[in-house]
């Protein structure tokens, strides 16, 4: 049998300068593959548990104008913060009238009591209704509006100082809550001390009954705005550290 063979096709020449292109390129294409065969083996071996992971560039840090005016917008906009809580809210006026409208209804709440006095030292029962219970009731119901009334002035005192997003103001807030309703459960007692003599007439008794749960209602009111209270409490400490914070690098 004839053998047959395979001959290889002839390559065309390469021309020299062909060659020198080509072996100025090998060491850049080898460095290029030195790098890919680095990265892979690290990503390996951090994938694997051992090694370290491969090193995280970090951003360059801001130049000293950018973080000067950075810091410039930050602290506007914490000072404009505090005073729309502290004095744009609620101005001198209505502070004014408002102390005024607490002392006029304080000093109500003092004519009551001494009237009830004078009517228990003075009118006897004539039966038909257990007076002294409800003049004595009605007394105490004076004194938790009297302590709702201190606490609210004590509040606004806070106001007008600009000291009211502390937590020295949760104590007169909870005597608020406490005041009210204290007066919730007087006013109970006297729907309950009422409700035998409208008998009759059950929707008296009813509609009392309505307006003692109306008033723990407002104690509930008043929780929940001590509950934003805190809130504004703790924004008000991280905006006066981020403040000063801010003014160690102005």
């Amino acid at each position: 049998m004839r053998k047959i063979r395979f001959v290889a096709p002839l390559r065309p020449p390469v021309s020299s300068a062909a060659f020198a292109d080509v072996s100025d390129r090998l060491p850049e294409r080898e460095g290029d593959f030195g790098k890919i065969k680095t990265v892979r083996a690290n990503a390996m071996s951090w994938e694997g548990g051992g090694g370290t992971p491969p090193p995280v560039r970090k951003p360059p840090p801001p130049s000293r104008a950018a973080a000067g005016s950075l810091a410039f917008t930050y602290r506007y906009s914490i000072d404009s913060h505090r005073n729309s809580m502290e004095g744009w809210v609620m101005g001198k006026l209505a502070l004014h009238a408002l102390r005024a409208v607490l002392v006029v209804v304080l000093a109500g709440t003092v004519f009551v009591q001494a009237l009830m006095v004078w009517a228990l030292a003075t009118d006897p029962e004539d039966g038909s209704l257990p007076l002294t219970p409800l003049r004595l009731i009605t007394i105490l119901g004076m004194v938790s509006v009297q302590v709702a009334l201190v606490c609210v002035w004590r509040l606004v005192t806070m106001v007008r100082r600009k000291t009211v997003f502390s937590h020295a103001a949760f104590r007169y807030v909870d005597g608020v809550i406490g005041a009210i309703v204290a007066a919730a459960l007087v006013w109970f007692a006297v729907t309950a001390l009422n409700a035998p003599g409208q008998s009759d007439d059950p929707g008296v008794t009813v509609i009392m009954g309505g307006v003692g749960v109306a008033i723990l209602g407002v104690a509930l009111i008043v929780l929940v705005l001590r509950m934003l209270l805190a809130q504004a409490v703790t924004r008000d400490a991280e905006a006066a550290q981020m403040q000063a914070e801010l003014d160690e690098v102005i």
